[in-house]
């Protein structure tokens, strides 16, 4: 018995593979999708909390590209075919209202990730793309994909979207990237990227719950400072997390392989000393006859009282009139410098993302097609792009996802 070919064989069915194979048979090509998850779009589903930070608010294309560092001149030509005004109106027209938030975060309005993977799944339905789950592949040729159960795929082009290595629970194991050895790319070794940080101190994890924003966040090693951003941290029971966090953390993974990292968080980056010290000296004169434990929230949030006085070596019963100016100097280096060490990143289960992945000068990002293998198309996670949380991920999926699958489709 004869077996079928078909145009174009989509590995993977995250964001990205889904948004290729649609494309690909809106063409009118034949298009299969295969996916080792009894259900396509695991990974979609928890992005952004579950709420799936679908994109970035910022329209304008170089601006955007400015985010991804280095390698904008790399992925100015495919954004330039499909940006984050394009995703919108995809979702859109689809029947997905969207909303912007903090730093520019765009969400489905329902706060809902199946709001998005609904629309992608109807997508691939309606342009009649054969879904095959629970299909684990074992290897790649020019021509054919073969699945651990034997079965042979034969297609004219193949789109690899296997991803990365970050939540591996969710089939995101870095399958992909000993094919692509093997097919003779280069592939730059993976590590997490956008992780949480685990915390040696013992007090952070009695935070658990409790956000801060808009403070300043900088990172020491060896007493000298190496990094400062402006933003949100979450307190967890393992330590602190967050969007600035999560964005310092690939470079905070770094400084550990050289020694030990602190991080000081200023609760009151608008204060300088001098300021903050008038503050406190007003604060202490209002309320002379209460206790500091019970002041101090008028300046600072009122669970982070407690572990201020107790690292500034103050009684937190002492009456506001006894407060010395030894004391207001103690206080104001702790709120100015609220220190902690940092343990480890935690591991790829946790991580938002993954870097690593094919080196970028082995794609033509005009067609998201491989330089060495002319039939093979290399889309989201696979490629060594870093990139801050915020929408710039999936941003990446849904871009490089429509490039390669217009490609595929329009020359099958």
């Amino acid at each position: 018995m004869k077996s079928t070919t078909w145009d174009v064989c989509v590995i993977g069915a995250g964001p990205a593979g889904m948004m290729a194979a649609g494309h690909a048979a809106m063409q009118g090509a034949s298009v299969i999708l295969l996916e080792k998850n009894s259900r396509p779009g695991e990974k979609l589903l928890i992005t952004g909390g579950g709420r799936c930070n679908v994109t970035n608010y910022e329209l304008d294309v170089r601006t955007f590209l400015k985010k991804y560092k280095d390698n904008d001149k790399y992925l100015f030509s495919a954004f330039s075919q499909f940006s984050a005004k394009d995703t919108l109106e995809f979702f859109n027209k689809r029947g997905v209202p969207t909303k912007v938030e903090a730093e520019g975060r765009v969400f489905p309005e329902s706060d809902k990730a199946e709001s998005i993977w609904n629309v992608l799944i109807d997508f691939i339905k309606e342009q009649k793309v054969h879904i095959e789950t629970n299909a684990v592949v074992s290897s790649i040729t020019k021509d054919s994909v073969k699945l651990k159960n034997g079965k042979d795929i034969f297609a004219k082009k193949f789109i690899l979207a296997t991803g990365g290595t970050s939540r591996p629970e969710t089939g995101s194991t870095g399958d992909g990237f000993p094919w692509l050895k093997t097919l003779g790319h280069t592939v730059i070794d993976s590590s997490s990227s956008l992780v949480p940080i685990a915390i040696k101190d013992t007090w952070v994890k009695k935070l658990q719950g409790v956000t801060l924003t808009n403070v300043k966040i900088t990172t020491y090693q060896n007493n000298t400072k190496q990094d400062s951003n402006k933003g949100k941290v979450l307190f967890t029971h393992f330590g602190i997390t967050g969007p600035t966090i999560l964005n310092m953390s690939k470079d905070i993974g770094e400084l550990l392989k050289y020694g030990e990292v602190e991080i000081k968080i200023d609760l009151l980056p608008a204060f300088d000393h001098g300021m903050l010290n008038t503050e406190l000296q007003k604060l202490f004169t209002t309320e002379s006859n209460k206790k500091i434990k019970n002041s101090l929230s008028a300046l600072i949030p009122s669970s982070l009282v407690e572990p201020v006085i107790e690292l500034s070596k103050i009684d937190p019963d002492t009456q506001n009139n006894k407060v010395s100016k030894d004391m207001r100097m103690k206080l104001i280096e702790t709120i100015k410098n609220l220190s902690f060490q940092v343990d480890k990143l935690l591991g790829n289960d946790k991580a938002i993302v993954s870097s690593g992945g094919v080196a970028l000068d082995e794609v033509d990002f005009k067609t998201m097609r491989s330089k060495i293998v002319p039939n093979l198309y290399l889309i989201g996670d696979v490629l060594n792009i870093d990139r801050p949380s915020g929408g710039y991920s999936l941003q990446l999926c849904w871009t490089t996802g429509f490039v390669a699958g217009m490609d595929a489709g329009e020359n099958k």
